[in-house]
């Protein structure tokens, strides 16, 4: 099964999320944290089993903007 992986740029280190699981890892190289997520992602499927919801499904993965709104004083 395919997993999906979000990355940003932390304050030392690049956070890795899986929000099909709800996993987090990080690393100092996008490849590390990468490597650690698929680590942890394992990890959780052989402890946990494969989430029901997600077994022969495939994400769909797109972006959207939102407008930047200055907050009222």
């Amino acid at each position: 099964m395919k997993f999906t992986a979000i990355i940003r740029k932390g304050e030392k280190q690049f956070v890795a999320l899986c929000p099909e699981v709800d996993i987090v890892s990080q690393g100092y190289t996008i490849e590390e944290a990468l490597a650690n997520l698929k680590e942890a992602v394992d990890l959780y499927i052989e402890e946990a089993g494969m989430p029901e919801e997600f077994q022969g499904q495939e994400a769909i993965i797109t972006q959207f903007t939102v407008e930047e709104y200055a907050k009222a004083a």
